[in-house]
């Protein structure tokens, strides 16, 4: 256990690494949550851990403390309802106006351990096979360097399989060694997974202020924002304002709203919503 002091001193560190505002609370997540990296590093208690980190300065040790207190809850196609829009009503508008390029261009921001930028890569293997001649790019980003490297293996348990995963995706894109589901080469190379911070001076991709030509036109930033502040929750989206195609699309978690509605139309459709980029008149 830590004192007042120290949880205070942990909630300081976190929201300095990562934007998010951990409730007073919620002190007991720390010693939940940290408890394998106390182990990693031979500490013998949250107290002994700030007192570390006081004493000093471990750029190394700081982000795995904030790394660790990140929440990475995820599956495959967690809420279908946004996927089954891009399936049945978005993709084929989008897919129609990119045909002079043939190209389209995805980010799971906050991705986790990958699943949702998987579940993307076999929706549209599995839904428009006649894009396998364009240039199709899902990049997936988080803050863990852990969780980065699970999603980059393609490897997960049978438990992780069986939430949210259509059993013919099952076998048609995963290769099977005894607990264990590996992802296909097909689906593996649509996908690129690094680690980035979302609240770093600068987002991990560079705008293209004359076109639209090489923004994204899809974005999930999907149960990312719960825990930051309305002015970190305003900067990141009009970050990620200046990466979207001008008829691009943005999804958010079902409980999260744009801090700046100038920035943003919101579009109610197939039981779920959506947002377009409001461009200056």
């Amino acid at each position: 256990m830590a004192t007042l002091s120290g949880y205070g001193y942990l909630r300081e560190l976190i929201y300095s690494l990562s934007q998010n505002v951990l409730d007073p609370s919620r002190d007991y997540l720390f010693d939940t949550r940290l408890s394998r990296l106390l182990r990693n590093q031979g500490i013998d208690s949250i107290g002994e851990l700030v007192q570390r980190l006081r004493s000093t300065r471990n750029p190394t040790l700081e982000m795995a403390v904030a790394e660790a207190m990140t929440i990475n809850e995820t599956s495959f196609f967690r809420d279908v309802r946004p996927f089954d829009l891009l399936r049945n009503e978005l993709l084929p508008a989008i897919i129609e106006a990119r045909r002079p390029v043939r190209s389209l261009r995805f980010w799971s921001a906050a991705c986790s351990t990958g699943q949702e930028a998987y579940s993307l890569a076999m929706l549209l293997l599995d839904s428009f096979p006649h894009l396998a001649q364009w240039n199709l790019i899902i990049e997936g980003t988080d803050l863990s360097s852990e969780v980065v490297e699970r999603a980059q293996s393609g490897r997960y348990h049978r438990l992780e399989i069986n939430r949210g995963l259509p059993a013919r995706f099952v076998v048609r894109y995963f290769d099977h060694a005894g607990e264990d589901w590996t992802v296909k080469p097909e689906v593996r190379r649509l996908c690129r997974f690094r680690q980035a911070n979302l609240n770093a001076p600068s987002l991990p991709f560079s705008p293209i202020p004359a076109s639209d030509l090489g923004r994204f036109d899809v974005i999930l930033l999907r149960n990312v924002m719960l825990y930051f502040s309305m002015d970190t929750r305003r900067a990141l989206l009009a970050g990620i304002h200046r990466l979207l195609a001008s008829d691009g699309i943005l999804f958010l978690g079902s409980s999260e709203q744009p801090a700046d509605p100038s920035l943003w139309k919101p579009i109610l459709s197939g039981g779920t919503s959506y947002y377009r980029p409001r461009r200056p008149n």
